[in-house]
C-alpha cells in the first residue's frame, strides 16, 4: 500500500468530526506544500508495540543527533489524540516563537516550541494556522 494509500485509509478510519477536520488539514497542508514528500507513521516501533499515535508527515528535513547521526524526517505532522488534533511543527530553533507570534490569535489551542493542540478546526483561525506552517517550513528551507 502506497503512503497515499495509508494516509486517505487512516484518515477514513478516523470518527466524526475529525475524519472532516483531518481531511481539511491535509488538504491545507498540500497546498502550502504541493509537491512535498509525505509520510505516515503508525506508531509502532521495531518490534510492533505501540508507542505513539500514528501521524502524517509532510516535507522532509535532517536530524542531526548529539551522537553525530543524523535521520530523515518529516517538517510538519498531523496526528489525532483523545482530545483533538495536533499538528506538529518541526525544526524551529525558538521554542517560544510559536506561542508568542501565534498564540493570541490562533483560538482555542495550546501552543508548545513545535505543537499546536486544539479539539477541532472550528475551534481556530485557520489563516493563522496555515502562517504557523508556512513559517515552519520557511525557516527550514
Amino acid at each position: 500500500m502506497s503512503v497515499q494509500e495509508q494516509i486517505k485509509e487512516y484518515i477514513t478510519s478516523q470518527p466524526e468530526p475529525k475524519h472532516s477536520d483531518m481531511h481539511a488539514l491535509h488538504r491545507i497542508i498540500m497546498d502550502i506544500l504541493p509537491k512535498c514528500k509525505l509520510w505516515f507513521l503508525d506508531g509502532r516501533d521495531d518490534q510492533g508495540k505501540t508507542v505513539s499515535n500514528p501521524n502524517i508527515g509532510y516535507g522532509i528535513q535532517i536530524l542531526k543527533y548529539a551522537d553525530g547521526t543524523t535521520k530523515e524526517f518529516y517538517q510538519i505532522g498531523i496526528s489525532p489524540n483523545t482530545t483533538g488534533i495536533s499538528v506538529y511543527i518541526l525544526g524551529i530553533k525558538d521554542k517560544h516563537y510559536l506561542a508568542q507570534t501565534y498564540g493570541k490569535d490562533l483560538g482555542k489551542a495550546s501552543i508548545t516550541g513545535y505543537c499546536i493542540k486544539f479539539k477541532s478546526l472550528k475551534d481556530i483561525d485557520i489563516e493563522i494556522l496555515k502562517a504557523a506552517i508556512r513559517y515552519g517550513v520557511e525557516s527550514k528551507s
